[in-house]
């Protein structure tokens, strides 16, 4: 984040291909590819673990495993550990919403089919490198493969409901599972290592092009994933193995009575005497997958909202301090710098403010949120983004912003035409502008926005359960000219140069350029809006002072 660029907010799952959700195959290449010819050099996601509880990604089965549902069938075939004939089925296009069923029922089938092939069909020189993988991902992928082995068997993944012997791990029981479920246990392993080889190659095909990948961490876990019953001292939990409290949040923009999220608190204690090792270790495997990674719900590294695991509402919570400055310091130490966007949106408090500044972790402004019920006609624009922050016109969890722009009252909308210069039609393009023309080092619009869609578009409802993450692009909808109106907005802002087709990783990056693009922002804020210049305006005079 040491220069100003922007990017695009898509997940894996909304892109378009024949089958009932999006993956790591050619579609994601060619997403690559359009951000090249857009001009954009971020691509961020949404966690890729295992879909838990209503398909959440925030509501994983592990915290370190990959989404089988991404793995793609394309490439399985490039690799020839299926045929082309093993996943034949009849097509008719890209389905308007993931299909999260039938993904379920068509993937497994074929990853299944693709293990018995690896095993039976001479991949003997491919079986050293599961090995090899599996040894080097063991803290995590051991107890993964053992819970999923253990969870088809059982036919739940709520590990409470288990024969009490392996819901508690007694060591006998685990020696004797383990044998009895070997090739169980072998199966998840290839998988996970499947994914990995598809996710190397689709990140080292973005590398390639200029492109950097943002990842997504939860701060918290679902009960019934594997961590939790590999790790229960971590959390809190009473004999049985159920939560004695559960995380959420207070009543805010998202909901009146809060959100009761139903997930296990940490012990903070038990993981300081562990020197943090379960945290530090996600951290890693995060940093191994992605240039940036935005830790979600940053206020609950310094507090948590705990509440009762049978309330109906977080109304009544409370507060309990987390392990802050301590644990980014053990993290810090074990990992170096930590490539991290803070998600420190909510009740921020000094601590949060202190903590983010001491560990020079960029935070996250939106848009909807900035411009909101506080925008009346004779009022002020909001106030102008750190230059460390990364800005966005809406998130996973806002409206779309065309969704959001229609549910304003008519003196809102007034007023933030006022602001932007810019009529109904024209709004969502004014505000991906205001965005990208922002002094924060990054600016990231959602995919939804520069199609310009509306509520119906929207990937998640904060405290609605059933019937988000669903949303996909439609066939063709990234278009040429799409590509070069997002492009031509980008270079007037200053995050690229014009006629650049990619950054050039040889050549080195002109240390003027980030103060002359902050410069000449200040300059347009004081006198271009005024006259209708553009950044694009002060940029060139800067650069004509700095020649001189």
């Amino acid at each position: 984040m040491n220069q100003r660029a922007s990017g695009i907010l898509l997940h894996l799952t909304s892109l378009s291909n024949p089958y009932p959700i999006g993956d790591l195959g050619p579609a994601a290449t060619a997403f690559a590819d359009f951000m090249v010819d857009s001009g954009q050099r971020w691509w961020q996601m949404l966690p890729i673990g295992p879909a838990g509880e209503d398909n959440s990604p925030y509501q994983s089965l592990s915290a370190f495993a990959g989404n089988p549902l991404l793995i793609s069938p394309d490439r399985l075939v490039e690799q020839g550990i299926l045929g082309r004939r093993d996943i034949e089925r009849p097509i008719s296009g890209c389905e308007e919403k993931v299909n999260y069923p039938a993904a379920t029922r068509l993937k497994l089938c074929w990853l299944k089919r693709a293990f018995e092939h690896f095993k039976n069909n001479g991949q003997d020189g491919r079986q050293s490198e599961l090995d090899a993988f599996t040894r080097a991902e063991s803290f995590w992928l051991e107890d993964f493969s053992f819970f999923s082995a253990i969870q088809a068997s059982e036919g739940t993944s709520d590990w409470t409901q288990w024969n009490q012997e392996l819901r508690t791990r007694q060591p006998d029981a685990v020696i004797r599972a383990q044998r009895y479920f070997a090739n169980d246990i072998r199966y998840h392993q290839f998988v996970q290592w499947q994914f990995s080889v598809q996710w190397k190659a689709l990140r080292a095909y973005c590398t390639s092009k200029g492109i950097r990948l943002i990842g997504d961490v939860p701060l918290f876990v679902a009960h019934q994933s594997a961590d939790v019953w590999a790790h229960p001292g971590i959390f809190k939990l009473n004999a049985d193995g159920n939560p004695t409290v559960v995380a959420g949040v207070p009543p805010d923009y998202f909901s009146k009575t809060g959100q009761v999220w139903r997930v296990p608190v940490y012990c903070w204690e038990a993981l300081q005497q562990q020197n943090y090792t379960w945290w530090i270790e996600r951290l890693r495997t995060a940093f191994g997958r992605f240039d940036l990674t935005r830790l979600d719900h940053f206020i609950g590294f310094v507090r948590t909202f705990e509440v009762s695991p049978q309330a109906k509402t977080a109304v009544n919570g409370q507060y309990q301090p987390n392990g802050g400055a301590s644990f980014f310091e053990a993290a810090s130490k074990a990992l170096g710098v930590l490539p991290l966007i803070a998600d420190d949106l909510g009740a921020t408090t000094p601590e949060v403010t202190a903590l983010l500044n001491k560990l020079q972790i960029p935070g996250t402004r939106v848009l909807q949120f900035e411009f909101g019920s506080n925008l009346e006609a004779n009022s002020a624009p909001p106030e102008r983004h750190p230059v460390e922050s990364v800005v966005y016109t809406g998130t996973h969890d806002n409206d779309t912003t065309a969704g959001w722009y229609r549910k304003l009252p008519s003196t809102q909308r007034i007023a933030l035409q006022n602001h932007l210069g810019a009529n109904n039609r024209e709004i969502v393009w004014a505000m991906i502008r205001e965005a990208l023309a922002a002094p924060a080092d990054m600016a990231i619009v959602p995919a939804q926005d520069l199609l310009e869609l509306g509520s119906e578009a929207r990937m998640n409802c904060p405290g609605i359960a059933t019937g988000n993450w669903q949303w996909r692009l439609k066939d063709g909808a990234l278009t040429p000219e799409l590509a070069q109106r997002l492009r031509s907005i980008t270079i007037t802002a200053g995050r690229l140069r014009n006629g650049e087709s990619r950054p050039d990783p040889r050549r080195q990056e002109d240390d003027a350029t980030p103060q002359i693009a902050k410069r000449a922002y200040e300059l347009y804020e004081r006198r271009g809006r005024q006259n209708g210049q553009t950044v694009q305006d002060w940029l060139q005079a800067e650069r004509e002072l700095k020649m001189d």
